[in-house]
């Protein structure tokens, strides 16, 4: 009935949208939820332009440098981005949040309970992740280490998702986070409206199996078990969006190799609250031509948003994206088109009432975060051009918004 709602006024937020004027409107207080192809915030729609951060509890782990934390959410908000996905892991190694199973160090922990009152502070919301895929910050390789060095006999890392001891480990760690209770402010994660979701894994792929089942299997078993523990926050799966063998002929829509996941079925899953996209045409497409590149992603956007729309029925959230400064031939205005490609995208689906709820570039750096550099990093002060269109989309999104809760209330 709300989805009814939300279309007949649809002809009235296009008659207005042009006397609106931006206003940035915060994340405020409440838990984000997902009503059939919408997230809803206080009852109203919510759609939001936003940004990755992996680096921020590792950072806010040293005293010395948490202003890059204010920093970094300040110029953010300032910007209307209200956003921010990063990791709630460091498995092992150098100054890890988890040093081995069950055992924290709560330094690092300390870290994350900054992030959390710090992004509150300034309107914005989380999206935290809890476990990796590749061997940074630890992944599903460090979980599989430790699962050998207690007897097991495991020959692939990709065992992650299927060894009893494995998953238990990764289990513990969930419970772990997500009972956690702030030590500044004193909340439980779980009973946290800051935090807007939780992520299962960053960019799963298990490429021992293509047909997606142990992908499958393994997102429905941890799905429930976290629910089991949260079920406040909306829960999403990390997923790049690769389509698998259930819907074969929708495979001409992917880069030129299989990861074992099925975008359509694994976000079908009832535990899934929303669907997420990732998109690397410079890295899928290597080689190509730039036209290529845009080509594939016009139609990686469309046939996700469609089916996001009309199978999946889940809001949709675009939760990586970006080009390279180290691709052959870059420049800023390739870059450009990037992000204007995608937010139109967005927007174009957004304005109808559609799934597609914002978009997460990668990766946002404050000044003075070298270190941090992958090609990738949008630095405000060193990308005017860029910065225009994420402040645009911004205000796009956050006209969506305010048009809605006026109509709703």
């Amino acid at each position: 009935m709300r989805s009814l709602v939300i279309k007949k006024f649809l002809f009235i937020f296009l008659i207005y949208e042009h006397i609106l004027h931006f206003q940035v409107l915060t994340a405020e207080d409440g838990f984000i939820t997902a009503e059939t192809e919408h997230f809803m915030l206080n009852g109203s729609p919510f759609y939001a332009n936003g940004f990755n951060a992996y680096w921020l509890m590792h950072i806010a782990s040293d005293l010395s440098q948490r202003n890059k934390i204010t920093s970094a959410f300040q110029e953010a908000s300032n910007h209307g981005l209200i956003i921010s996905r990063t990791w709630a892991f460091k498995d092992g190694g150098y100054s890890p949040l988890q040093y081995s199973p069950g055992f924290y160090n709560e330094q690092m922990f300390q870290g994350l309970d900054f992030v959390i009152c710090e992004a509150r502070k300034y309107g914005i919301k989380l999206i935290l992740s809890l476990v990796n895929n590749y061997e940074d910050y630890g992944g599903k390789k460090q979980y599989v280490n430790w699962a050998r060095s207690q007897g097991q006999n495991i020959t692939s890392d990709n065992d992650f998702f299927t060894n009893s001891i494995v998953k238990e480990l990764y289990k513990n760690h969930i419970k772990v986070v997500l009972t956690r209770q702030n030590s500044i402010n004193k909340v439980v994660y779980k009973d946290d409206p800051t935090i807007m979701a939780w992520e299962l894994m960053n960019e799963p792929r298990c490429s021992t199996d293509a047909s997606g089942k142990t992908i499958q299997d393994w997102i429905a078993e941890m799905a429930s078990y976290l629910k089991s523990i949260d079920s406040n926050h909306l829960l999403e799966a990390g997923l790049e969006g690769f389509y698998g063998q259930s819907n074969a002929h929708k495979q001409q829509n992917n880069p030129y190799f299989e990861v074992g996941t099925d975008f359509i079925t694994n976000n079908q899953i009832p535990n899934i609250d929303f669907a997420t996209v990732h998109s690397y045409p410079d890295q899928w497409l290597n080689g190509q031509s730039e036209d290529n590149q845009l080509t594939f992603l016009n139609k990686w956007l469309n046939s996700h948003i469609e089916d996001a729309q009309n199978i999946i029925q889940k809001p949709l959230l675009f939760a990586e994206f970006g080009k390279s400064s180290k691709d052959p031939g870059y420049s800023n205005d390739k870059r450009d088109q990037l992000f204007d490609t995608i937010y139109s995208a967005i927007y174009s689906s957004a304005k109808n009432g559609g799934v597609a709820a914002g978009g997460l570039f990668w990766q946002f750096l404050t000044d003075g975060m070298d270190d941090f550099r992958d090609g990738y990093e949008i630095v405000f002060s060193e990308s005017p051009s860029t910065v225009n269109l994420i402040q645009e989309q911004s205000q796009k999104l956050n006209r969506i918004r305010k048009m809605y809760a006026k109509l709703i209330n």
